[in-house]
C-alpha cells in the first residue's frame, strides 16, 4: 500500500478485517480538510472510501458516535443526503482501536462551494435543503430535551479580551511571526470591547422551549459536498445535538454568505436561503428575528480564532479571522438590514 501518511497499516488492516467484501488495500492518502477529526481516502481493488478517525476530546466516546451514525443512516433512509457509515459484519459502524474510534463510508464525488459561488436560486435550495435536515432530525431522533441555552455573558467576555490583548501584545514584542495577524488581532479586540460596552443593554434572554431541537450542529461550506448544482452529501456530523434550530440557520447563513474580502453578507442571497428554510422548517419570522439577535449576540463575543491562534498555537482558522471578525462590526452597523433580510 502506498501513500498511507496518517493511520498505520496495522491499524487500517485491522479495520478492514470487520469488513467483508471491500478488497484488498491500494492506496491511502490524508484528506487535508476538517478542523476537528482526522479523515483518509482509502482505494482499494474492490472501490474507494473514507477512513474517519475521532480524535476532538469532545465528539469522541464511542456511543456518542454510534448516536449520529444512527441518526445519518435513518436520515439517508428518508432521501436526506447525509453521509451514513458502512456497517461491519456484526452491523456496527464504531471501530475502537488504541483507545480511537473509526469509521468507514462510501467515498462520495464532490466539492465543496461557498456561497459567493452560489445564486440566487441554488440558496433558496441550500435553504430548503437545511429545513428538511431539521424537519427530518425531529422525525429519526428522540423526542428533545427542554435545554436552556443562555447568551454569552459581556462579563466574561471582557475578561476573554484583556486575556488575549496580553497575549497578542506579548507576542508583538516578542517581534514573532505573524505581525499582520497580531495588529489586525489587537485591532479587533480594542474595537469589539468599545462595541460590547455600548450595546451591553441588548444582551438576549436565554433560549429554551420549543425552539430547540435536533440539530446538524455544524453546517458550513466544509461539510457540504456539491456534485454539480446540487448538494450531494452533508458530512461531519459531530456536533448533532439539540439547540435552537432557526439559530442553526442564521449561523450557516452567516458563514455561506460572507464576502471573504470585506465581511459583508450577500444579502439577497440570505433573503431567499432564510425565506425557504422558514417554509421547510416551518419556522415563525418571530422565531428567525429572536435568532438573528442572538447569534449577532453570539459573534460579539465569540474570539474562538484567537483563542486558537494564542492560546494552542493552533493556526488552522487563521484565514478566517479577516473576514469573521468584520462582519460582527458590519452587522452591528447594519442590523436592521440583516434582520430584515432574515424575516421579510
Amino acid at each position: 500500500m502506498t501513500g498511507s501518511t496518517a493511520t498505520t497499516p496495522a491499524a487500517l488492516s485491522a479495520l478492514l478485517r470487520r469488513y467483508s467484501d471491500l478488497g484488498e488495500p491500494l492506496t491511502c492518502a490524508p484528506v487535508p480538510r476538517g478542523l476537528l477529526n482526522h479523515g483518509w481516502r482509502l482505494t482499494t481493488t474492490r472501490g474507494r472510501y473514507f477512513v474517519k478517525q475521532y480524535v476532538a476530546a469532545d465528539t469522541a466516546d464511542p456511543a456518542v458516535i454510534g448516536r449520529q451514525h444512527h441518526a445519518t443512516r435513518r436520515l439517508a433512509r428518508l432521501g436526506v443526503p447525509a453521509a451514513a457509515p458502512l456497517p461491519d459484519r456484526t452491523g456496527g459502524t464504531v471501530c475502537v482501536l488504541g483507545g480511537t474510534g473509526y469509521a468507514l463510508f462510501p467515498w462520495i464525488e464532490g466539492r465543496h462551494r461557498e456561497g459567493t459561488e452560489l445564486t440566487e436560486a441554488q440558496s433558496r435550495r441550500l435553504g430548503a435543503l437545511l429545513g428538511r435536515v431539521h424537519t427530518a432530525l425531529a422525525r429519526v431522533q428522540p423526542p428533545a430535551p427542554t435545554v436552556v441555552h443562555p447568551s454569552a455573558d459581556p462579563d466574561r467576555t471582557h475578561a476573554d479580551i484583556g486575556r488575549l490583548l496580553g497575549l497578542v501584545r506579548a507576542h508583538r514584542r516578542a517581534q514573532g511571526p505573524h505581525p499582520d495577524f497580531d495588529a489586525l488581532a489587537e485591532h479587533r479586540l480594542l474595537e469589539r470591547r468599545a462595541l460590547l460596552r455600548k450595546h451591553a443593554h441588548r444582551r438576549p434572554p436565554a433560549a429554551h422551549g420549543r425552539v430547540s431541537g435536533w440539530v446538524h450542529g455544524d453546517f458550513h461550506p466544509l461539510n457540504l459536498l456539491y456534485r454539480g448544482d446540487e448538494p450531494a452529501a452533508i458530512v461531519d456530523w459531530d456536533r448533532l445535538g439539540v439547540k435552537p434550530r432557526t439559530e442553526e440557520a442564521v449561523r450557516a447563513a452567516a458563514i455561506f454568505f460572507v464576502d471573504p474580502d470585506d465581511g459583508r453578507l450577500d444579502l439577497p442571497k440570505v433573503r431567499a436561503y432564510a425565506r425557504a428554510y422558514r417554509r421547510a422548517a416551518g419556522a415563525t419570522r418571530h422565531e428567525v428575528a429572536a435568532a438573528v439577535h442572538r447569534v449577532w449576540w453570539e459573534r460579539l463575543n465569540d474570539f474562538w480564532m484567537l483563542q486558537w491562534h494564542y492560546g494552542r498555537a493552533d493556526h488552522r482558522s487563521d484565514p478566517l479571522f479577516p473576514a469573521a471578525s468584520a462582519l460582527a462590526v458590519w452587522w452591528t452597523e447594519e442590523y436592521a438590514a440583516v434582520r430584515e433580510a432574515f424575516t421579510r
